[in-house]
């Protein structure tokens, strides 16, 4: 349930994908019975290949990845938080027009390549 260049993050591997990473990322907090979250899909994935190169963008499913899911308290999905330099620097609970999560990106990347 995921388009070409998004990316599925596992708790297996959430700090190497994740924390780790040397540009942005955005993860989407989901789960496949959450109706707000599979209208989000279509954005999120829209916003992956709009942003390849520059913002890595995945989703990880909370029914699977519980771990993840509590140590950052997500509590309502979707939940969107954009990681950079390993911290959160924004976050979005609720599904949102792709304007909005666009926004959200901008104010932490840099120009175009």
């Amino acid at each position: 349930m995921a388009g070409q260049n998004t990316l599925t993050f596992t708790d297996a591997t959430f700090d190497q994908d994740v924390i780790n990473s040397d540009t942005p990322v955005l993860v989407d907090f989901w789960a496949e019975w959450c109706g707000p979250c599979r209208m989000m899909t279509p954005t999120i994935d829209a916003l992956a290949t709009d942003y390849e190169g520059r913002v890595k963008v995945g989703k990880l499913n909370v029914d699977e990845n519980p771990g993840t899911a509590m140590r950052y308290q997500v509590r309502g999905i979707p939940m969107l938080l954009l990681f950079k330099g390993g911290k959160i620097v924004e976050q979005k609970v609720g599904a949102a027009p792709k304007t909005d999560v666009q926004k959200m990106l901008e104010n932490h990347i840099t120009v175009a390549p």
